[in-house]
């Protein structure tokens, strides 16, 4: 069984900052390579501890057979990671998903092109059994560490029990979980399920939550275990959300870790205050006015403003922005300037383009 490295382990339990990669396209649909990598460049600029590839962000068709990008994109981003010789830890992750036979084959595939661990979707699953979907998790485990998933129903994914969680939590090879079950019912069934499991201390637990981000980064859920007070917390965030004004967010994951260190009420007020503002803008990018329907395309948007990408185009034509998101979107870049990292994007792409690195 394939282990993550140690520094790898200790960045993921300490905590970072982890954005779901976005595809950039060019008009036509084909793959904008320049900007792809770009992208990646500017993650690790960012200060990001790490980058998911191949996840929901990067889209599911990447997969079909006609469009054939699920190797490409994976390569292309380990390739700009390897040409900076970076000297921090940085976890690269990549997207899992699919039947047994294809999730296993896609764990090679990352393994053989020198992904870290494999984020596992559960998603498109709806009619398997819960023993099946853990069954699944055994045989992928055994190919690469896994990174949990537990995805939101409206976007494909589905509710799975808390006995589930209680058993996914003690497969050797699980190192932490992305919990994006945007509810509050769900997301205490995974906490709970991670402190009663005696692997609690190897788990590292993120927010998937783009609805809750500050929240629940600053809350310490705990439980009575036979009689013992356990604590579980969200150690960092892997988020979609994440995929825009990262360098903001690599901000404000310093500023949460500060203030867990020396909590004190004002800092707690002003933090929550932020994570409304968040939530809000969240709002915008991944409107759930339309059932999360333009989330992708939202992301896109974002990013074209900012010189990242030159249009919001997805790979299946019926995926754009919704009515009213774009100016929705203008609503929040103009209510909470202090969010956006435009400034910094703006440094990057100069430097970027002067200095290929």
């Amino acid at each position: 069984m394939k282990r993550l490295k140690s520094e790898l382990k200790e960045l993921l339990l300490v905590g970072t900052v982890i954005p779901a990669h976005p595809l950039a396209l060019n008009a036509d649909r084909t793959l904008d390579e320049d900007r792809q990598r770009r992208l990646t460049r500017y993650y690790i600029a960012t200060g990001a501890g790490g980058v998911a590839v191949a996840v929901h962000s990067t889209q599911f068709e990447i997969r079909d057979p006609q469009i054939n990008l699920f190797k490409k994109v994976l390569a292309m981003a380990i390739e700009e990671i390897d040409n900076l010789s970076l000297n921090r830890p940085f976890i690269k992750i990549a997207g899992i998903c699919g039947i047994t036979e294809q999730a296993v084959s896609e764990a090679n595939t990352a393994v053989e092109l020198g992904y870290d661990i494999g984020l596992l979707s559960m998603g498109g699953l709806q009619s398997w059994s819960e023993e099946d979907i853990l069954d699944r998790v055994r045989k992928v485990a055994a190919v690469i560490p896994i990174f949990g998933f537990y995805l939101q129903p409206s976007v494909g994914g589905r509710i799975f029990s808390y006995d589930f969680w209680r058993s996914f939590v003690d497969i050797q090879g699980v190192e932490a979980i992305k919990c994006a079950s945007f509810n509050r019912y769900q997301t205490l069934d995974v906490m709970r399920a991670v402190a009663n499991s005696p692997r609690r201390s190897e788990i590292a637990m993120y927010t998937g939550n783009d609805d809750n981000i500050v929240t629940d980064l600053l809350t310490t859920y705990r439980f009575n275990v036979k009689g013992e007070n356990v604590s579980v917390d969200f150690r960092g965030g892997l988020l979609g959300h994440w995929a825009v004004w990262t360098q903001k967010a690599v901000e404000l994951m310093t500023e949460i870790k500060e203030y867990k260190k020396n909590p004190n009420a004002d800092q707690a007020q002003a933090l929550l205050t932020k994570g409304t503002k968040i939530t809000d803008v969240n709002a915008a990018l991944f409107d759930p006015a339309h059932h999360f329907h333009g989330c992708i395309p939202g992301i896109h948007e974002v990013l074209r403003r900012q010189g990242l990408l030159n249009g919001t185009w997805c790979l299946n034509p019926a995926e754009k922005l919704s009515p009213g998101q774009a100016d929705e979107i203008s609503r929040v870049y103009n209510d909470y300037p202090e969010l956006n990292d435009d400034n910094f994007v703006q440094s990057f792409l100069e430097k970027d383009n002067m200095f290929p690195w």
